[in-house]
C-alpha cells in the first residue's frame, strides 16, 4: 500500500528528499522581476564601466626614474593609449616594450587608480666608454653598450678596444681597480683577450694580461704604486716585475 505524500511529515520529506540543482533556478524564478532587472542591469553597468568605460581609463601616463632617457620615447614604446580601460593594460606587456629600450636596465609598471598608469624606469648606469668617431659608446655592468656621448660622463673608464667581444673583460678589470688604481687611471686598453694595459698618469703602464685573477693583480699593481719604473707587469701575479 502507497501512502499519499501528505502521509509524510514536510521535515522527514526535507531529509529524504532534498532539492536539487533546479532549487537554485526556482529560487531566481522566485525574486520578483523587478529586482532580478535591476539586478542584472546594474552588474552589466559595473562590467561596462571597469572594462569598457573611459570613466576608468588612462588619463594620466606618470613616468618616473629618467635621467637621460627622452620621457617621449619611453611613451611611445608604451603604446597606451588615453582612454583605455585600466583594467584591460597588460602591465607584463608594456614593461617588456620598454625594457626593450637599450638603455633599460629594468622597469616596473602599476596602475594607480582611477586613472592613471606609472612607470618606474632604472637606466643603466655607465662603466667605460669606447670612442669611434667623434662619440664615446657607454656599456654597463653587463657589458651592453646603450648609448652614445659627446664626451665622457663623470667617473666613467675610457676604453681602447676594437671589437665589442672584448668589453666583458674590461668590466671585470673596471670593477677590480681600487681606488689608488682608478685615480692614477688614464684608460684602459685592450688588444686582445690575453692583451689589457692600465695606460697610468706621468707615462706609467701596467700590463695586465687576461682578465683572470684580476682583484689580486689590482692589489699588487697598487702596492707597487709607490715604487720607482714606469711599467709593471701583474700579467702572473705571483711573479710580478717593474721597470
Amino acid at each position: 500500500m502507497r501512502a499519499g505524500t501528505d502521509a509524510v511529515p514536510e521535515s522527514l520529506r526535507r531529509l529524504f528528499f532534498p532539492r536539487t540543482g533546479n532549487s537554485v533556478s526556482r529560487s531566481l524564478a522566485d525574486l520578483p522581476w523587478g529586482l532580478m532587472a535591476a539586478t542584472l542591469a546594474t552588474i552589466g553597468f559595473l562590467g561596462w564601466l571597469i572594462f569598457a568605460s573611459p570613466v576608468l581609463g588612462v588619463r594620466t601616463v606618470r613616468v618616473e626614474g629618467l635621467s637621460f632617457l627622452d620621457e617621449a620615447q619611453v611613451r611611445e614604446a608604451a603604446g597606451v593609449f588615453d582612454g583605455t580601460p585600466l583594467t584591460r593594460i597588460d602591465v607584463d606587456d608594456v614593461a617588456r616594450r620598454i625594457g626593450a629600450l637599450p638603455a633599460v636596465a629594468s622597469v616596473d609598471v602599476a596602475r594607480d587608480w582611477p586613472s592613471t598608469l606609472r612607470i618606474t624606469v632604472v637606466e643603466r648606469v655607465p662603466l667605460g666608454g669606447i670612442k669611434r668617431g667623434n662619440a664615446f659608446h657607454l656599456f654597463d655592468d653587463k657589458a651592453v653598450i646603450f648609448r652614445t656621448a659627446e664626451s665622457l660622463p663623470a667617473d666613467v673608464v675610457t676604453v681602447e678596444c676594437q671589437a665589442d667581444n672584448l668589453i666583458k673583460g674590461a668590466v671585470t678589470v673596471i670593477q677590480a681597480l681600487t681606488p689608488q688604481l682608478r685615480s692614477e687611471l688614464v684608460r684602459l686598453s685592450i688588444d686582445g683577450p690575453a692583451g689589457i694595459t692600465l695606460v697610468l698618469k706621468k707615462d706609467r703602464m701596467v700590463t695586465w694580461g687576461d682578465a683572470t685573477q684580476s682583484e689580486l693583480k689590482a692589489k699588487v699593481a697598487t702596492a707597487l704604486l709607490k715604487q720607482k719604473g714606469n711599467r709593471i707587469d701583474v700579467s702572473v701575479p705571483e711573479i710580478v716585475t717593474i721597470q
